[in-house]
């Protein structure tokens, strides 16, 4: 495999996690109930609009290095920590998920900024600004999860 398209892979797989984010997000935001999940709820739902935004910048990129965004049928769903649950109060799950999902992100993103190095600098460079938007994404909810673990 050459690097531009082991690139165009890694940007394929950061795509799908962010669409199935997406998928996992809204159901999470209107599965969940109570009073205490209120706020979760609304940080979730301005979270799809982030991660929704990270899918189509990385589409963009994927088609401008010549592949080829891959459809719902290409893709095979992992995320089995933002699953809902059968709990729908049960808010420390989802920020729990949430979390992991991050971090999974973060690790994608990070793989991808070192087979970028030295060989193409466009998209290592939204593969950094993506990078800090993850990060800042886990610290909000992990700043949520301290609350709910007192």
């Amino acid at each position: 495999m050459s690097n531009k398209e082991k690139i165009i892979e890694g940007l394929k797989k950061s795509y799908w996690a962010e669409i199935e984010t997406v998928i996992n997000y809204i159901a999470n935001s209107v599965n969940l109930d109570g009073v205490r999940a209120e706020e979760i709820k609304k940080a979730l739902a301005v979270e799809v609009q982030d991660e929704l935004t990270h899918a189509q910048t990385l589409a963009k990129r994927i088609k401008e290095l010549g592949g080829k965004i891959p459809g719902s049928m290409e893709i095979k769903p992992s995320q089995k920590s933002l699953q809902p649950s059968a709990d729908t109060t049960d808010v420390e799950y989802v920020i729990r998920g949430v979390i992991e999902a991050e971090k999974e992100a973060i690790e994608g993103y990070n793989k991808l900024i070192k087979d970028c190095d030295g060989i193409d600098y466009v998209t290592q460079d939204l593969a950094v600004t993506l990078l800090a938007d993850e990060e800042s994404h886990r610290t909000i909810f992990e700043g949520y999860l301290k609350e709910y673990t007192k």
